[in-house]
């Protein structure tokens, strides 16, 4: 397994990750959620890409209305669009 960034990166990707769209943010927070141990190098260039794009740009991919290609078909950037895409758990 591929070993996690650091600290002071992970403090970083956060910063970065801050979004002008309410909904971008609860996607990012509830994904920062799911990895509390932090990212790995690969989850952190993939979401680092991610940032990269304009708000609405960002919101259609995690609606799903679109799908990554050209540039953001990497496999870093799918794996993490994948996994922000995913339904957070239904309280039992």
């Amino acid at each position: 397994m591929e070993p996690l960034i650091d600290a002071r990166a992970m403090s970083k990707l956060r910063w970065r990750c801050r979004r002008g769209l309410l909904e971008n943010d609860l996607f990012v927070e509830r994904y920062f959620a799911r990895h509390p141990a932090g990212f790995t190098a690969d989850q952190a260039r993939g979401l680092q890409v991610l940032m990269d794009l304009s708000d609405n740009d960002l919101l259609d991919l995690l609606l799903g209305r679109t799908e990554p290609s050209g540039e953001l078909a990497r496999p870093d950037v799918v794996t993490v669009l994948a996994q922000m895409r995913e339904a957070p758990a239904r309280p039992t």
